[in-house]
């Protein structure tokens, strides 16, 4: 069973400020992601925009602009500043805000960091420009880049105490971040297409005669993209499905959190599913009033209680 702890002594003002940053970040490059974490307590909120103002570093080296080799050299560099911080020999007079705060919070929360290296192993994936034959192969990216962020943050939230299944939490929180990110995969289609990656497994591309790819608003002639798009909503809607299952073993605020966000991507996932081309005419997202209401059915515990009555079934 995974702990989390819920109360700690005032953090000093070098801290705060850095949390301060982290908290600026997350705010500005990741509304879906701010949304969720709105829900938590103050030490949980700000341990989790450590967690992701050091993520987003990492994917803007892959996504920037730099030659291969210099992005490789930079991304070793925030390898290095992740071993600095797990061996302590970050000081909170820093001048790196993130390092600083993701110190801290590495310090109050069973914060697995290897997540963290796991993750830098995927961006190294997308400079090296792999591609995808199977779906076994695409789930390892998938499980480098999300599944390690969801298993990262169960560190923050922990498990309820006395939570059945607890033993399974990391899990599911792990196959949660592969829901969430097929569905950032479907969405972002075009716009990987034009910067040159493709994610999508090749023999699924084939079978739909896509292989050809996404250059345009209109997807390849005499090909079922959206016999493609439904084929990949399936294997989302699966994996919430399972992911959806760590849920009950969280305490309120947290299970509201990952609801929200999950939730909002499920939301995305019903607009692609009912308007596959859209993918390719722009990004598909959700107005602000509509996850502002994700976030109150999060808050209301609705789809905690739903997986458990589900669940219950299940054994009965």
């Amino acid at each position: 069973m995974i702990r989390s702890v819920e109360s700690q002594p005032p953090a000093s003002a070098p801290v705060l400020a850095a949390y301060s940053y982290c908290e600026a970040v997350t705010g500005q490059q990741a509304r879906n992601f701010a949304y969720g974490i709105r829900l938590l307590p103050t030490p949980k909120r700000r341990a989790m925009s450590a967690l992701y103002a050091f993520s987003r570093r990492v994917d803007d080296i892959g996504d920037g602009t730099l030659p291969d080799d210099v992005k490789v050299a930079r991304l070793e560099d925030t390898r290095e500043l992740l071993t600095r911080i797990r061996e302590g020999a970050v000081d909170e007079d820093d001048t790196d805000p993130v390092a600083v705060a993701l110190a801290h919070a590495a310090g109050h929360f069973p914060i697995p960091l290897g997540g963290l290296d796991e993750l830098i192993d995927g961006v190294q994936m997308d400079v090296r420009g792999e591609t995808y034959e199977t779906w076994d192969d695409l789930k390892v990216y998938c499980r480098c880049v999300a599944g390690a962020i969801g298993r990262l943050s169960l560190g923050v939230f922990g498990t309820a105490p006395g939570a059945r299944g607890a033993e399974r939490a990391s899990e599911y929180a792990d196959t949660l971040g592969l829901a969430l990110q097929l569905t950032n995969i479907l969405r972002d289609v075009r716009e990987d297409a034009e910067g040159g990656r493709t994610y999508l497994p090749a023999d699924d591309l084939a079978k739909f005669g896509c292989s050809d790819g996404f250059s345009g608003e209109t997807a390849p002639e005499g090909s079922d993209f959206a016999g493609l798009v439904h084929f990949e909503v399936r294997r989302a809607r699966a994996l919430f499905a399972e992911g959806y299952r760590l849920l009950p073993m969280l305490d309120r605020r947290s299970g509201a959190c990952v609801a929200a966000m999950a939730g909002i991507y499920r939301r995305l996932l019903d607009r692609i599913e009912h308007d596959p081309g859209a993918v390719l005419r722009g990004r598909v997202s959700l107005p602000g009033r509509e996850k502002a209401y994700v976030a109150v059915r999060g808050l209301s515990g609705l789809d905690t209680r739903h997986v458990s009555r589900r669940t219950v079934r299940r054994r009965a």
